[in-house]
This record gives C-alpha cells, sequence and structure tokens, in this order.
C-alpha cells in the first residue's frame, strides 16, 4: 500500500528519496504507530505525523504533502477543491447555534464519500450566504458545512477552533499554505530565506568558547584543561537595499514591509533608500522629506564599495518611457534616463538581484517589466520564499 503512496508523493513534486521511504517503513514495522488498545483500529493521524516526520525535511512542503496525503488516503482530490476560496462573506459570524441534547441527536451524520461528495456539490451550486439552515456552507445551522454551528459529523470552514470537536476534517485543512515555496511569505519566512545570504566572519573581542580547539589543546596539555576563546560571529554581509515607494506599490506596502523588517533584523550591514518607479539621479531615506533631503545616486555609488550586495524592490510597473527617455519620470523632468542609472547601479555593485511583488503569472503582460528584467540581466525573482531562496543563493556565489 505505501509503494503507491510514495509515489503519489512524488506526483505532487516533493523531494522523497527511497532511503526516507524505507525509513518509514522500518517506524513502522517497529511498532512506532500501530492500532488502538481498546478498538484495534489504526489512527490515521499518528500515522500521518510519523509520514511527515520521515519524509519532509523541509517545512515549505508541508502544505504539497497534506494534499497528497488526503488525496490518497482519503480521495478529497477526487471529490472536491479545497483550495477554493470560500467567500468571507458566507462565513460571517451572527450567531451561534444552540440545541438540547435531543435535537442534537436527531440530526443524522453522513458517511466520508457522501460527505465530499455533497460539498463538491455544494461549491458547485451555492451562490450566496446562508445562516442558520441544514444544508449550504453556512453559519449557525445544522449543515454538515460552515461554522458556529452543529453537527455530529461536518467539515469545519472558517472557524478557528472547534467547539464540537466533531469535524473529520483536520490534517487535510492545508494548515501550511503559507509555507509553501511559491507562496508570498511573512515576516518570520523571509528571515528563514534571507539567511541563505549569510557570510559569518569572526569579529570583536573574545567571548564564545571554541570547544574543537579547547579539547585538542586539553588533550596536548596531558589532559589540564586548557580554555580557548574565539571572537564571536557575526554575519558579515553589507547589503544596499533599493526600494521603490508610491503609486503601484501602494498595495503591495504590508509585503514589502515584511521583508525590510527582516532584512534589518537579519543584515547588521544593512543601508536602504528609496526610488518611485525607477532610481534617477537621487533617492531618498524619508518619503515624508523625500525632496528636501535628497541623497544623489551617484554620492551613494560612491559611498559604498563593490562588497555590498544591491538589491532592488519594486514591481517594476510604469510606463516604459520612465525607463527609457530623459524627461520621462512622472515627477520631475529627469536628465538621464532611468535605464542609465541602473547600469550605473549594476556596474558598480556586481552582485545585485531585483525583488518583484506582483505576481510572476504576469510579469509577461507588462512591457515595462520585460525593459527592466532586460537591465537586470534576468535577475527579478518574485517575492515568494522559492523566489527570495534563488535571489540569495545567486547573491552568495
Amino acid at each position: 500500500m505505501l509503494i503507491d503512496f510514495f509515489y503519489m508523493l512524488r506526483s505532487a513534486k516533493l523531494p522523497v528519496s527511497v532511503k526516507e521511504y524505507l525509513v518509514l517503513l522500518e517506524a513502522v514495522q517497529a511498532g512506532v504507530v500501530g492500532p488502538h488498545s481498546d478498538d484495534g483500529a489504526w489512527s490515521i493521524d499518528d500515522f500521518y505525523y510519523l509520514a511527515r516526520t520521515a519524509l519532509v525535511k523541509d517545512e515549505k512542503h508541508y502544505d504539497k504533502f497534506d494534499r497528497a496525503f488526503a488525496a490518497y488516503f482519503k480521495g478529497v482530490e477526487l471529490l472536491a477543491d479545497f483550495s477554493k476560496e470560500i467567500p468571507l462573506e458566507w462565513l460571517r459570524k451572527n450567531l451561534e447555534l444552540e440545541l438540547s441534547p435531543e435535537e442534537k441527536a436527531k440530526i443524522e451524520k453522513m458517511g466520508w464519500d457522501e460527505l465530499m461528495e455533497t460539498l463538491k456539490k455544494r461549491f458547485e451550486e451555492q451562490k450566496e450566504r446562508h445562516e442558520g439552515g441544514s444544508k449550504m456552507i453556512g453559519t449557525g445551522g445544522t449543515s454538515p458545512f460552515g461554522a458556529y454551528g452543529f453537527n455530529p459529523q461536518g467539515i469545519r470552514i472558517g472557524q478557528d477552533k472547534g467547539r464540537n470537536k466533531s469535524a473529520v476534517k483536520v490534517w487535510d485543512q492545508r494548515a501550511y499554505k503559507d509555507y509553501d515555496d511559491s507562496q508570498e511569505l511573512g515576516t518570520r519566512n523571509i528571515k528563514v530565506a534571507l539567511r541563505r545570504l549569510r557570510k559569518f566572519a569572526r569579529q570583536g573581542a573574545e567571548e564564545e568558547l571554541d570547544l574543537d580547539d579547547t579539547i585538542r589543546s586539553t588533550a596536548a596539555n596531558a589532559g589540564y584543561l586548557d580554555i580557548r576563546m574565539v571572537p564571536e560571529r557575526h554575519n558579515n554581509v553589507k547589503v544596499l537595499l533599493l526600494m521603490d515607494v508610491g503609486g503601484t506599490m501602494d498595495e503591495h506596502i504590508h509585503r514589502v514591509e515584511e521583508l525590510f523588517s527582516a532584512a534589518k533584523a537579519e543584515f547588521k550591514h544593512l543601508e536602504f533608500y528609496y526610488f518611485h518607479n525607477c532610481v534617477y539621479d537621487f533617492m531618498w531615506k524619508n518619503n515624508r522629506r523625500r525632496f528636501s533631503e535628497k541623497f544623489p545616486t551617484w554620492d551613494i555609488i560612491r559611498k559604498y564599495n563593490k562588497d555590498y550586495k544591491l538589491v532592488f524592490v519594486g514591481d517594476a510597473t510604469m510606463s516604459p518611457y520612465e525607463i527609457l527617455q530623459p524627461g520621462g519620470s512622472v515627477e520631475y523632468n529627469n536628465e538621464e534616463a532611468g535605464a542609465e542609472w541602473l547600469q550605473r547601479l549594476t556596474s558598480a555593485f556586481p552582485k545585485f538581484a531585483w525583488i518583484n511583488p506582483e505576481p510572476q503569472g504576469v510579469w509577461q503582460y507588462r512591457q515595462s517589466i520585460s525593459v527592466v528584467q532586460q537591465l537586470m540581466n534576468q535577475r527579478m525573482y518574485p517575492l515568494t520564499i522559492k523566489g527570495l531562496e534563488e535571489a540569495m543563493r545567486l547573491l552568495s556565489k
């Protein structure tokens, strides 16, 4: 049975090796999970956690594993699309259902196959919000699908925690959707991705025990303890971060703030400046005083040496004239085209990359993005876990 499960994981693009599969088999044979003593039945949840521990080595694959596990063991993928978004309006909480024990006893349970097939039909036929009913996806009723109601065996949708502990869908609820390496990310996952750019160096006073050297010196000293210390290790990477602000970037403020926060936490040597749409002859550090406290781009190029990794953050969405023509800026009459300044920056800092918060699927429809990609030598990456990791890997070479 588990051979087909292994192939299901591989078909879901999970990097599962034969060695990891054999570890899972050994764990099952060793009785790490098994039948419950009271009824002799196996716990699917116990096996799920064991399989995930043995087979998945990176949390970014948790979501893919959950979907493959659900598809194989309960046929979820064949019966209903759980990646489909439920409109928030359908799940707005107005009331919670209170039923007597007698009323609860009258509500019939559905079998798993019937439950999943019925949910599939509801996805197809429901068009509006329902409340207090027994059939549709909604709230405060006895329907098997929804929240804040009661059903002896249903699927909880849109509720943080279950009150009745009777939902049958737990491990396949896509709890790790945000860990997927193709998804947009939060500050925590950004930090993990940025750590690929770390380059540690010994700096400062002797504050850290050098265990290996201490053991070696003690052995050479006939067993007398000889403690050796080394300077604490610090991340020695230098980053110059240039961020687009205003205009079409307003809808990406939250994610760029998360990236900025994570970068400040991860890199001791971080310098940052702002620009609008494209870099021209000046940038700024405070958006409110952008015209009174300007920093000439030439000064920035001269101030920082080639050791700095240059990272642009912007959606590259603008008129192509803003990049290619003198005077193309929407804010003032720039004497030189933005393309000239981008080329000067990338020449001054050979390790560079552009992070784009726009979904990668729309890049091909934006002429300006294509232009910037060419100027960046195709070093443009989406603001996703995978995109950031690829950018950091490039910059660390």
